[in-house]
């Protein structure tokens, strides 16, 4: 049985939660998810990547979270999207969210790698660890942009028992080479499904062209939302997965399975 992915694609309005919450309802409206699909929204959509915690930076359960439980619920789907939480008052947190269909918290996790050359690791606290969740049948991890860089975080998140990576991000078109490649490389080297969503437009420092991908455990690009605002549909066949890493035993021969 596959799981429907949707990968929204946003060109983020630059510090403005009310008008990005509403363009990705309107994106959403164009072709409505099916029940039980998987939502994957870009880090944080609600802003764009603003190191402004004054702006950004607000309490669990607050208005981005809220957005977040409220398009689970109404779709009754798993909603995976960016959130920055207060941690102290210099410090923030970069988050991923996910929600279940009854607006539960699946997952919480926050960003192992701020990027340092954006300024990040000066207000947003570095996490310790990835998490797991489950839906549709599969176990996933959400990461979240720079983590990319690293494979020891989606290594780690394998040994948990990850079988779909998805990174949530706001890369750079200066670099997106970098984003194709590494994403079909977490996907090989994991025998895992890679999700990669990442944001479109124009930032005050940075400029971003999307190609948000599903890549599958061959590191085969299956879906490419190329470089505008759109939301991505594709499919995950869990089946092919497991198939792969029972037949090439790679992740048992290094410990992992």
């Amino acid at each position: 049985m596959t799981l429907p992915i949707h990968a929204v694609q946003l060109d983020s309005v630059w510090e403005n939660k009310s008008a990005n919450f509403a363009k990705v309802r309107s994106l959403l409206a164009v072709a409505p998810p099916a029940p039980k699909s998987l939502i994957v929204l870009s880090e944080m959509f609600a802003t764009g990547f603003s190191c402004q915690i004054s702006v950004t930076a607000e309490a669990e359960g607050a208005e981005t979270e809220r957005f977040l439980q409220s398009l689970a619920v109404e779709f009754q789907c798993c909603v995976i999207g960016g959130v920055v939480t207060t941690s102290s008052t210099v410090t923030a947190r970069n988050q991923a969210l996910a929600i279940s269909p009854s607006g539960e918290v699946l997952a919480r996790y926050t960003k192992m790698q701020p990027f340092s050359l954006g300024g990040e690791a000066a207000v947003h606290e570095r996490g310790s660890a990835p998490v797991v969740f489950e839906w549709g049948g599969v176990k996933i991890a959400p990461l979240i942009c720079y983590d990319l860089r690293f494979p020891e975080p989606a290594r780690e998140a394998v040994r948990l028992g990850a079988e779909v990576l998805i990174y949530i991000a706001a890369w750079p078109v200066k670099r997106i080479q970098h984003w194709i490649t590494l994403l079909k490389a977490r996907a090989i080297e994991n025998q895992a499904y890679v999700i990669g969503v990442n944001r479109c437009g124009q930032e005050p420092e940075f400029s971003y062209n999307g190609r948000s991908l599903v890549v599958d455990p061959h590191g085969i690009i299956i879906a490419d939302a190329g470089e505008h605002e759109q939301v991505l549909h594709s499919q995950l066949d869990p089946q092919l997965m497991q198939d792969w890493r029972a037949m090439f035993p790679a992740l048992r021969d290094a410990g992992l399975l």
